[in-house]
Parts: C-alpha cells; sequence; structure tokens
C-alpha cells in the first residue's frame, strides 16, 4: 500500500483459530492453511503474503448464508498484518460474516501456460489465501484508519486530497478487520513441465511457452462535471501499478 494513511492499529481480534500462529515474519501454515497440491509453489514469507495482496485490487470474500457458501468479490486494503473490508451496513452478506469464519482469497494471473499437451496447460499466478474470523470495527479511530486503508489501496493519495466520510456516509458503511495470522501463498513461475514423451516426440514440434498476461493503466478520462483546465492530478498521472510479488525464483515445475 503506498499513499499517506494512518498507521497501522493493532491487531485486537485474536488468531482465527485455535491453531493459528500469530504473526511473525515466516507464515506458520495451520491444518487449513497448509498447501497440499503442489506444496513446492508454497511460499513461507510473510512478504510474500503482503506482496500478492499489496499487488492485487480486488479479492473474493467466502462467507456462509443460511447454510450455504457466498463468495463476493470486493475491495480491500491491508494495514500491517490486518486486512480491512467494507460495504453496506444492509448487506446482509457483511452482517453475516460479522464474528464470524471466513475466507478471503487474492489471485493474480501472470502469464497462461502453453504445453505440448492438453493436460499441462496451466498459468503463471501469485495467489493469497486467508481464513480466520472477520471483526466488526466500531472504534471510531479504527474505522477511518480502515477506510483510509481501502481508499489508498485502490487510489493512492486520494484520502487526503478528498472530502473525508461525513457521518451519514459512516453510517451507512460497515467495516470489517480480518487478521492475517492465518494464511497461504502459493506461486507457479516459468515454463511448462512437458512429460519426457512430448519432448521427444516425433514430426513437426508443437509451440510450447508462456504467454504473459500484462496489466497497465490507461488514459485518465476526466468526469463530465469536472471544470475545464483542471489539471490531471500527479497522484492519477503518474499513477503506477502495485510493484510484484518479490520475484520467486523460477523453479522447474509441472
Amino acid at each position: 500500500m503506498t499513499g499517506s494513511a494512518p498507521p497501522p492499529p493493532p491487531s485486537t481480534g485474536g488468531p482465527s483459530s485455535t491453531d493459528a500462529p500469530p504473526p511473525t515474519g515466516t507464515l506458520a501454515p495451520t491444518e487449513r492453511s497448509t498447501v497440499r497440491r503442489g506444496a513446492r509453489r508454497a511460499r513461507t514469507e510473510r512478504a510474500d503474503l503482503h506482496a500478492v495482496l499489496d499487488a492485487g485490487l480486488v479479492g473474493h470474500l467466502g462467507v456462509v448464508v443460511d447454510g450455504a457458501p457466498r463468495v463476493l468479490p470486493t475491495g480491500y486494503g491491508r494495514a500491517g498484518d490486518v486486512l480491512y473490508l467494507h460495504g453496506s451496513t444492509g448487506a446482509r452478506s457483511l452482517r453475516e460474516s460479522a464474528g464470524g469464519q471466513v475466507c478471503f482469497t487474492v489471485t493474480l494471473v501472470d502469464g497462461v501456460v502453453y504445453a505440448r499437451s492438453a493436460f499441462h496447460h496451466s498459468m503463471n499466478y501469485r495467489s493469497a489465501v486467508v481464513h480466520g474470523a472477520a471483526r466488526e470495527v466500531t472504534d471510531p479511530a479504527e474505522r477511518e484508519r480502515g477506510l483510509a486503508a481501502l481508499t489508498e489501496h485502490l487510489a493512492p493519495g486520494s484520502w487526503d486530497a478528498t472530502r473525508r466520510p461525513d457521518r451519514r456516509e459512516l453510517a451507512a458503511t460497515s467495516v470489517l478487520a480480518l487478521d492475517l495470522a492465518e494464511a497461504g501463498v502459493k506461486v507457479r513461475t516459468g515454463p511448462p513441465g512437458d512429460e519426457e514423451r512430448d519432448l521427444r516426440t516425433p514430426g513437426e514440434p508443437v509451440w510450447a511457452g508462456v504467454l504473459p498476461v500484462v496489466t497497465a493503466w490507461g488514459e485518465p478520462e476526466p468526469c463530465p462535471e469536472l471544470p475545464s483546465g483542471v489539471p490531471v492530478p500527479e497522484r492519477v498521472s503518474h499513477r503506477h501499478p502495485p510493484a510484484p510479488a518479490a520475484a520467486p525464483p523460477a523453479v522447474p515445475t509441472s
């Protein structure tokens, strides 16, 4: 997260499950956050978790409503080892989340992997999965810090440059906090992991490799109600996408 958001609040939600470790420099996977399929792609540094979260813009919040799963795309913001989510106070999904167990995910696709066989086609990606009990934020100071984190994650520099939420807007907004104590990170990089038999198949070679996926910012489009001659501020015109997760080493993978 960039910009001038207030300092992160202390984490008061506690671990999300009885075996969840407190935040440290490394991730200590629990039973439900342990990467099992493709375990060699798991990342163990907490910095890798932060980097994936900071690079994304949209996450997916999984909740249970009336005994059925519900997955909702949503914006978010990180302040230290706390993730903040927000929405309308009228949203039942958020009311159901408060105090209950949730799952929050962020996935970044870096490339499509073309292999010599259909089976080994894949994607290069970075993903984070967070488990825990969502905590409703009621303290006014922490609510402000959470909303600042959300704003600065989406549009760095905007919290200080625009009008702050008024009482009516704050009353209509629900803010949830999710501790990052229990999380897993998984990353795939590199070329396809083809079978030896496909590498040696006689005849015309089948192209294999990676087609990178690139996301870029476009030209700013001013609001039609904006007075003529108002320049695009530097916080918009010079914006760059968040840095990718610290260049994980490319390792042979299948």
